[in-house]
């Protein structure tokens, strides 16, 4: 099996474009299910019927994961038996009509725009790193980019003259999206008085560096923000991802179609999109409740 899992990796790396991290997840999925074929006493995929599906299933949960957990990783068995079925590697898909554990749709956290502007308030502009980390901070609420797509960010990217950076999302689609005067000018500063002197000698075209000149890392993103958070004494939990979230919120909030959104953001399907609107109905519920006299 360890074969066709490399196969099919493949086939999804240089056949369908997927990104990195959802390659090392496929992979991490399927090895555990390797695992459990292998304790199973399973050695052939043609083995493996619903029964096997199912009883997979319940360890999972057994070993209390969550229903999120299972659903992606029952995603992941779904395109792998789909590829060996299209393969003629299998004659019959056990996954076909199998539905995964429904999970409970969890709302996407948010800062309120007070908090926002305390959390962009906090790094020091002083020093090279304040410029980079008020410059990052600044561009991810600019623009709603993923973590890992603003980090992969090179010099070349940057149009800023004309408003504009390009990013590569999932599966290496090409966005170019719009970014607001301040994060303009605070990425300018970055470039002009910190970039330099964080690069040093070396020669690199990664846009965001770390003290020691290389490309700076999700892991040290999630630092920063955690760093600056508590600093703004901001007691909601911050994750790298909130600033997205804040992002598209408060564009709809104020107005922004749920289309151009959705480009924004790089949602291949607007139901992804959809879940935003669901944040800003509850808050005008909240207002409302709070400000009516006969709510």
């Amino acid at each position: 099996m360890q074969e066709q899992i490399t196969n099919f990796i493949n086939y999804l790396s240089v056949e369908r474009g997927l990104a990195k991290n959802t390659l090392e997840s496929y992979s991490r999925d399927l090895k555990s299910f390797q695992k459990f074929l292998s304790e199973s006493e399973i050695h052939d995929v043609r083995e493996i019927n619903r029964s096997a599906l199912l009883t997979y299933m319940a360890k999972q949960q057994q070993k209390g994961k969550a229903n999120s957990s299972i659903g992606r990783s029952m995603a992941a068995l779904k395109s792998f038996f789909r590829f060996l079925l299209q393969e003629n590697q299998i004659e019959i898909d056990p996954t076909a009509d199998f539905e995964s554990p429904k999970t409970e749709k969890r709302l996407p956290k948010v800062l309120m725009p007070t908090d926002i502007e305390k959390l962009l308030c906090q790094p020091k502009l002083s020093t090279p790193m304040g410029k980079r980390d008020k410059a990052m901070l600044e561009m991810l609420y600019a623009t709603g980019i993923r973590v890992t797509e603003l980090v992969s960010l090179n010099l070349n990217d940057l149009f800023l003259e004309n408003g504009f950076i390009r990013c590569f999302g999932k599966g290496s689609k090409e966005r170019i999206i719009p970014i607001g005067s301040a994060a303009v000018k605070y990425t300018q500063e970055y470039l002009s008085k910190g970039r330099s002197r964080l690069l040093g000698s070396k020669a690199n075209q990664a846009l965001f560096l770390n003290f020691h000149g290389n490309r700076l890392t999700r892991q040290g993103f999630w630092k920063i923000i955690k760093k600056h958070a508590k600093d703004a004494n901001i007691k909601r939990e911050i994750t790298p991802h909130t600033l997205r979230h804040s992002f598209a919120t408060h564009l709809l909030e104020n107005g922004a179609d749920l289309r151009s959104v959705q480009e924004m953001l790089g949602h291949a399907d607007i139901s992804t999109t959809q879940i935003y609107t669901h944040i800003t109905r509850n808050r005008l519920k909240d207002v409302y409740g709070k400000t009516h006299p006969r709510a």
